[in-house]
């Protein structure tokens, strides 16, 4: 008789099973499949309807704001760019589920250089001169570059999942953004902080402007580096004390009199323009005499040298000096008493350098390298400027705005510290030459080292004495607004100690130090594409006569009101100045100021147009967040903190986040050259916009970012974990109704350790989004879906999902907690996945208008805790492992093949595990058909795990025969009415 002729045949039970239905895939196509999500959310228009939620809702709702820090709009989207947004939108998302109004408005920087380099360059391209062209059709030719690339940014913004008013922007070049800009810096005009001075700034020739210190970045540059003699001209006798060294034993006065001072630049440029020779009266000086020198050598046998002691060696080192003697020590007294004369005496016919260099003590002086003097040149160092203004030193202009000497200067006239390509002009080598020339020239070499450079050109930059407009952060404001300082640099302080919260920390550290150190905020750029400064000079008057500013609230009201009808090009307009001043001063009177404003003023301003005057923006004109890369203490984050500090008198937020910057998989930065750079575009086209999210949610956002190849292929991997975990719930939820539902106190206890489980992580959760912790949150996420749900719940419940009784309180249960997990793991994911999220929302709420980005978090129980029940489940788990791992250890020998195969014997010292084993299905719990719980002591062959003691397992496999419809093998099946089931099934079958 054949084994399967209808007598024997066991009957077919598949379709009596409930096995998973969803139409959400294994597969997520997410490159291919996001662009229909975000076509729907625009249709639905998922940003006004929260709007209009909490409107609805007067009060309900707390408001929230994260203040956009605008990118420049001036060319794709790069990886930084996109952490930024991603980071911002998880911010604003959580927020929103959470419960508050969460409002952002994308923004953009829309003048400044950025953008009028991009125009020059096609202007060079074709030969032409911007300077031949009229300003105000130049600035339209910005204004349309900048309008092409915030849509093309815009819809690459919007790719990312990043939800906001889009359709609203704010940009800095809009009319009433100009006119806010220009009527903050009118503020600055008006309260005495606003004055022109004459001092050493930035300056790329390559640009001709001024550059702030946000706009610098250094390199690595070699310079020229030359050893100078300045001779001693004379000495005064009431201050010359020297201490006798290991010369002679008689004081060399007479060598001190024929002696050099030595100094050491990089800059051999800027010695045109010394004007003193800096010591320090910390550091040991001493007169040295050259006994002998090497070949090749500048120096000459018997001369006498001053040089700090910690220096000498070097500095004989590098001018080829083979001997030497120490004839004095030198002290303060006697280098305050002497007098030098400029390298340069006598040689120009108009004696230009015949004047006397003094010696002047200075702090900043060091002997840690060079020579222990500095020259010093007040024209073009921030501390060389800073003992001019001590000692009342001239200022030179000798240096013009492209960076070549003024024509008429002796020797040197017109020639180019840097050319207009960004290479090296002459002006180094010739000043070399003429050194040599007239016997000053000690020693010359070379030195890499780093230097700074603009951003945008990447030329090297220079100190360059230019009138500039500056805002004095430090002198006594009396404008009504000094809670927290009488000054902006007070304020300032004051704000970022008491006001602000930092994430990190240590971004306070970092701000107030640069804020405690800065020097006065210097306004005024030398170009075209910008709000002007707005104001107008008294011909005749000096900038320190009390009239030579125009203060006057008429003349503001007039600009403010012309700017907000025609934009800020009308400044530029024949007659405009006529036409503001008429009737008020005589315009022929005053000149009009055509500098712009520091595209750091404009973004510094924004809280101003976009917080204080947008209905969108927040009711007291202040920021819940300003989220930047860290790169913006220096930039966004300290202009916006100086500016509101001038105009509220305070700063224009509660919160600071910053993040690091973005790195190759080894930790380089990247590059186009070296082709290690990842675009954004390039991860969405192969993973996904929800990997990219993902990506930034599982790293640590305050220090550098790591992305590459193998990393998103990890980032993948966890992708597809989490996504089969609520596949798994989606599948089983398949016609889910409301009178299914359990209430929580009859459930199984299982069920009610996940809802403790809930209950814990609905805490942490919240809590982490609140302190802006996303890789707290998902890594709390992640490993509840893999370890409690996927290894633990699922694993479980599977045999009671699939085969219990459509009616059964366990599998209700389980499906009611199921729900229950559905709705808090979409809406705590969203923020991070809002892809993935809204396709798991839509696959059991398609209807029209429907979104989970439309929901709250649930609120979840508090009396779903129950630790008492956590502690017994834990001592569960922890037997249940060593049972696990036992099976494994058999089914690695191919002892048997299902874990239903087994029936083990436990073996458990602890009496109260015992019980608690005892009252549970354990054999279910550990996915065996039996299981004997045992307080015996347990046999030497039995299995055990070290880091879980007093547990022990036996092998045994299960008696009886296999159900047909859940395998499960037991000694009822065939017994039933049902053939080949077992008691449950055959139940369950009717």
């Amino acid at each position: 008789m054949c084994a399967d002729t209808p007598e024997t045949t066991a009957p077919d039970y598949r379709n009596s099973v409930f096995l998973p239905e969803t139409e959400f895939p294994m597969r997520a196509g997410l490159p291919a499949r996001e662009p229909a999500w975000l076509a729907r959310w625009a249709e639905i228009g998922i940003y006004d309807r929260l709007r209009e939620k909490a409107a609805a809702q007067p009060g309900a709702r707390a408001p929230f704001t994260l203040h956009d820090g605008p990118p420049y709009a001036n060319g794709h989207l790069h990886i930084g760019h996109a952490l930024n947004k991603v980071l911002k939108d998880m911010v604003v998302r959580s927020q929103q589920m959470m419960g508050r109004d969460a409002r952002y408005v994308p923004g953009w920087d829309c003048h400044g250089l950025p953008i009028e380099w991009k125009i020059e360059e096609q202007y060079r391209a074709k030969g032409l001169d911007k300077d031949d062209v009229d300003v105000v059709a130049f600035r339209q030719e910005c204004r349309k570059f900048a309008e092409g690339w915030i849509d093309i940014q815009r819809e690459e913004f919007k790719r990312l999942g990043v939800t906001g008013n889009w359709a609203d922007p704010y940009l800095t070049m809009n009319y009433h953004a100009e006119t806010v800009i220009a009527e903050e810096f009118m503020k600055f005009l008006m309260n005495g902080s606003l004055y022109q001075g004459s001092k050493p700034v930035m300056w790329s020739p390559v640009e001709k402007t001024a550059l702030a210190e946000a706009e610098v970045e250094y390199h690595d540059h070699t310079s020229h580096m030359v050893w100078v003699r300045f001779p001693i001209v004379n000495l005064e006798q009431n201050s010359l004390v020297l201490v006798v060294g290991d010369g002679d034993g008689r004081a060399p006065f007479e060598k001190l009199r024929t002696a050099s001072v030595v100094i050491w630049t990089t800059t051999p440029w800027t010695i045109p323009q010394n004007r003193a020779v800096a010591f320090n009266p910390e550091i040991s000086y001493n007169l040295y005499e050259v006994t002998q020198v090497g070949e090749g050598s500048l120096c000459r046998v018997g001369e006498g040298l001053i040089l700090a002691e910690n220096c000498a060696e070097a500095v004989f080192s590098a001018a080829k000096v083979s001997g030497k003697k120490n004839l004095a020590r030198v002290t303060e007294g006697t280098l305050r008493g002497l007098t030098l004369a400029h390298p340069y005496r006598g040689l120009a016919e108009n004696k230009e350098w015949d004047f006397d260099v003094p010696m002047l003590p200075g702090d900043h002086v060091t002997d840690d390298a060079g020579t222990g003097f500095v020259h010093t040149a007040p024209s073009h160092g921030d501390d060389d400027y800073q003992m001019g203004l001590k000692f009342g030193l001239p200022m030179t202009y000798n240096v013009e705005a492209d960076g070549s000497y003024r024509a008429d200067l002796p020797l040197f006239g017109g020639q180019a510290i840097i050319n207009p390509d960004g290479k090296e002009g002459p002006a180094n080598v010739s000043n070399i030459k003429a050194l040599h020339g007239a016997g000053a020239l000690f020693a010359k070499g070379k030195l890499k080292h780093s230097y700074p450079h603009s951003w945008r050109s990447k030329a090297p930059l220079i100190y360059r004495n230019t009138p500039q407009w500056f805002v004095a952060i430090d002198k006594p404001l009396d404008d009504g607004m000094n809670t927290y300082g009488d000054t902006i640099r007070k304020r300032a302080l004051n704000s970022i100690n008491q006001l602000v919260q930092w994430t990190p920390v240590t971004g306070r550290n970092r701000l107030h130090s640069m804020i405690e150190a800065r020097p006065d905020w210097v306004l005024s750029r030398q170009r075209a594409w910008g709000v002007p400064l707005t104001c107008f000079t008294k011909k005749g008057a000096k900038p320190t006569d009390a009239d030579f500013l125009l203060r006057n609230a008429e003349v503001n009201a007039r600009i403010g009101a012309a700017f907000e009808a025609e934009g800020a090009d009308v400044w530029y307009v024949q007659g405009f100045k006529e036409r503001m001043l008429d009737g008020i001063v005589d315009p022929s009177d005053y000149e009009q100021v055509f500098d712009v404003l520091d595209v750091w003023f404009d973004s510094g301003s924004t809280h101003a147009f976009v917080l204080r005057d947008r209905a969108d923006g927040s009711e007291d004109g202040l920021a819940d967040l300003y989220l930047e890369g860290t790169d913006q203490h220096r930039g966004w984050f300290h202009s916006s903190m100086l500016q509101a500090c001038g105009t509220k008198g305070r700063a224009p937020y509660r919160g600071v986040l910053t993040h690091g910057f973005t790195l190759d998989e080894k930790g380089m930065k990247m590059s186009k050259s070296l082709g290690n750079t990842v675009a954004p575009q390039q991860v969405i086209d192969e993973y996904g916009a929800d990997i990219l999210r993902l990506w930034v949610a599982q790293a640590d956002y305050t220090v550098d970012l790591r992305i590459g190849k193998e990393i998103l292929k990890g980032v993948a991997d966890s992708y597809r974990r989490l996504r089969n975990s609520v596949r798994f719930i989606l599948g089983n939820l398949a016609g889910f109704t409301e009178s299914e539902k359990v209430a929580p106190a009859d459930m199984p206890e299982l069920e009610r350790w996940v809802l403790h489980r809930l209950a814990e992580l609905d805490t942490e959760v919240r809590k982490g989004y609140a302190a802006y912790d996303f890789q707290g949150v998902f890594q709390k996420l992640f490993t509840f879906c893999t370890v409690d749900l996927s290894a633990v719940y699922f694993d479980i419940r599977k045999d009671s999902l699939y085969c219990d009784a459509p009616d059964s309180l366990r599998r209700r249960a389980a499906r009611t907690v199921l729900d229950i997990l559905f709705h808090r793991l979409t809406t705590w994911l969203a923020p991070v996945l809002v892809f993935t999220m809204e396709e798991v929302w839509l696959c059991r709420f398609p209807e029209a208008g429907s979104s989970v980005h439309l929901q709250d978090m649930p609120d979840t129980p508090k009396d779903w805790l129950d630790e008492p029940l956590a502690a017994k489940w834990a001592q569960i788990r922890q037997v249940r492992r060593v049972v696990t791992a036992a099976l494994e250890v058999q089914r690695t020998a191919k002892v048997f093949g299902a874990s239903l195969e087994a029936a083990p014997v436990v073996h458990v010292q602890d009496a109260e595990t015992v019980k608690a084993l005892k009252s549970v299905d354990f054999a279910n719990l550990c996915i065996t058909s039996g299981i004997q719980i045992t307080a015996d002591p347990e046999p030497a062959e039995a299995f055990r795990l070290p880091e879980v003691p007093g547990v022990a397992v036996v092998f045994e496999l299960a008696e009886g025969e296999k159900c047909q419809r859940c395998w499960q093998i037991l000694p009822d099946v065939n017994s039933h009415k049902h053939p080949h089931t077992c008691a449950r099934c055959n139940a369950a079958l009717g």
